[in-house]
């Protein structure tokens, strides 16, 4: 090979090299995936705010991250996004499932097609490579029931509140609520309905609040587990003029909460940051796909705030990543 043809091989190898590293420098992966985050509603704040996370993970990275959901918060209508998409070109789904029993068979069609699936409230589900949570389900209902019997003195008629008596998660805080209420608070009383069903709507949830303070007139507490439950209860026990009477205790953002905890009708929100879970799901999907799984274990951070040293239990991962929101700290939490 003679001298100019060396310099121009040289040349072009340069210039591949500097396109190597400007590519990695702007975040651009050797190999992009195609990842969908199927949510429970596309129109929720929750999900408007972790829409927020999936985004700023596709800009980090320069994965083709991006997230769908049904118009509202309808099982069948999510399974319908989810069957579009197992049907197109696409490498992962992170999901966070309405009715986990339900989609088991379109996730497993998933699987099948070597598509990885990464779930979030959805501990029971079985057709998944990974579950991740922002905590332990057990101590995060625990500690909600702790803020509740806080605002009720200690004794008094409580109730919960959950989407759907399907939804794993809500129905795994809302028993271990309760069970903390048996072990810590002997004053406390669960009225009979126990759990009471408000579709994740804040209207429905208003309602039923109303029907329970007017069946059960001296009812003190409601601990809400879906965002739009506690604002509920709120909405109803300030428009019965029984605030400092009656409490509002529950999983909600400061978007959705934020006059309920002004005027004192909801006394605290707990919650995580819905944008950092969507973030850590996508991180999940890429370990799995990029052939790391074994990487994910105990310990791992997976550089996501709340989710610095995660705990791996088969496949079910927690980290430690709840907030409380009140009327003196909400402007510190913008969502």
């Amino acid at each position: 090979m003679n001298i100019r043809k060396c310099c121009v091989l040289f040349a072009a190898l340069a210039i591949a090299a500097f396109a190597m590293t400007t590519a990695h420098a702007a975040g651009t992966p050797q190999k992009v995936y195609k990842i969908a985050t199927v949510v429970k509603e596309s129109s929720d704040p929750w999900f408007i705010r972790m829409e927020e996370g999936v985004r700023r993970f596709a800009s980090d990275t320069g994965h083709q991250a991006y997230q769908k959901g049904p118009g509202s918060t309808d099982s069948a209508q999510q399974i319908q996004v989810l069957e579009e998409l197992v049907a197109q070109d696409i490498d992962a789904l992170c999901v966070i499932p309405i009715d986990p029993g339900a989609c088991e068979p379109v996730l497993k069609k998933a699987m099948e097609k070597n598509i990885v699936v990464i779930t979030h409230e959805a501990t029971s589900q079985q057709n998944m490579d990974f579950n991740i949570e922002a905590f332990d389900n057990v101590g995060y209902g625990a500690y909600m029931m702790d803020e509740l019997a806080k605002a009720m003195g200690g004794s008094g008629k409580f109730v919960t509140m959950v989407s759907y008596l399907t939804n794993a998660s809500h129905m795994e805080w809302a028993a271990s609520a309760i069970e903390r209420a048996k072990e810590k608070y002997p004053n406390l009383q669960l009225i009979a309905e126990e759990r009471v069903e408000t579709q994740d709507n804040l209207e429905v949830a208003y309602e039923r609040a109303k029907e329970l303070l007017k069946k059960y007139p001296d009812i003190k507490g409601f601990l809400g587990t879906s965002s739009n439950d506690a604002p509920g209860a709120g909405k109803a026990i300030g428009e019965m003029g029984l605030i400092g009477k009656s409490f509002s205790v529950g999983t909600s953002v400061t978007s959705v909460a934020a006059p309920y905890l002004e005027d004192g009708s909801t006394i605290a929100v707990t919650c995580w940051d819905p944008a950092e879970a969507g973030y850590a799901m996508n991180v999940l999907a890429v370990t799995v796909l990029d052939g790391k799984r074994g990487d994910i274990r105990s310990g791992l951070n997976l550089g996501v705030k709340g989710f610095e040293n995660i705990n791996v239990n088969g496949k079910l991962i927690n980290g430690q990543g709840w907030i409380v929101i009140t009327k003196d700290n909400m402007s510190e939490y913008d969502f």
